[in-house]
């Protein structure tokens, strides 16, 4: 399945008889859903109908979105004139002056009293390119923004698969840490039998209650459990990037328990690599939708 960055560019451009609409959008991550329009206020009326389109399309990010418009080449702004107004305009002025020969120019027309009043917020010629352009801008971000993600799933499984090589490191000593413990104590008590004075059936218990507390075969199935779901949302894509950071958090709390558990250097040193392996992982998952 794929997975979506909430970074990505969109663009797109639909043209008709009268009209070239241009929209582009940009994204990035943002926690919820937001969306900022740049557009003229022609397009005021169609806002929400853009937003459920970006919304059904994109669960999570920022977007900040560019509507413009422009006349086709083809369209004449002098098809906008209004012959009515021109006519009555020319008839006023030959009155007032009393000649037929007036010397005007055709661009005089083209200003906005001569034009004719059109409402081009209501023109549905306008407003369909509009929404065909939306959707493809929509489209053209949604591809985007896969290639960005399958770009972090990548990273990702990188970082995932160091994490498991130091994870199978503090596995395959935990048996020996246990015992090494256990002897270590035995001969502190041999070396101390005398002074100490201790019951030794009573100094066992201890030792067995001090070893059950570093007891690390909890946490490491935890562990397993939770990578093999972080494995798993990942393979699912979708809308996954708040359930790869609450794995991460409990993957860290697991690996903090183990290192808070062992006084060993070596495992000391493996837990400080899993966990910067896990705070990459969560630093390219707040990248995800």
């Amino acid at each position: 399945m794929t997975l979506y960055s909430m970074t990505g560019f969109g663009r797109a451009e639909e043209e008709s008889d009268r009209y070239v609409v241009t929209v582009e959008i940009k994204s990035v991550n943002h926690r919820f859903k937001d969306a900022r329009f740049k557009m003229s206020s022609l397009f005021n009326s169609v806002e929400l109908d853009l937003k459920k389109i970006l919304f059904k399309e994109h669960k999570r990010g920022s977007f900040d979105i560019y509507v413009n418009f422009k006349r086709a080449e083809s369209n004449s702004k002098f098809e906008d004139i209004d012959a009515a107004k021109v006519k009555d305009y020319l008839t006023r002025v030959k009155n007032w002056i009393g000649s037929e020969d007036l010397q005007i120019q055709p661009t005089e027309f083209l200003r906005n009293e001569f034009l004719a009043d059109n409402d081009l917020s209501k023109d549905p010629e306008l407003i369909e390119i509009t929404k065909k352009a939306f959707s493809k801008a929509v489209l053209s971000l949604k591809e985007s923004r896969s290639v960005e993600g399958a770009k972090l799933k990548t990273v990702i499984l990188e970082h995932q698969s160091v994490y498991k090589e130091f994870f199978e490191k503090i596995e395959a000593v935990s048996e020996t840490f246990q015992k090494s413990v256990e002897d270590k104590l035995k001969k502190r008590f041999e070396e101390h039998r005398e002074e100490i004075k201790a019951d030794e059936p009573r100094f066992m218990q201890e030792v067995i209650f001090y070893l059950e507390k570093l007891d690390v075969h909890e946490e490491l199935n935890r562990i397993k459990s939770h990578l093999q779901k972080l494995d798993d949302l990942i393979g699912q894509g979708g809308e996954c990037g708040r359930q790869i950071d609450f794995m991460v958090q409990e993957l860290n709390r697991e690996t903090n328990t183990i290192g808070s558990k062992s006084s060993s250097e070596e495992i000391s040193n493996n837990i400080v690599q899993m966990k910067v392996q896990l705070e990459k992982i969560r630093e390219q998952g707040l990248n995800l939708e």
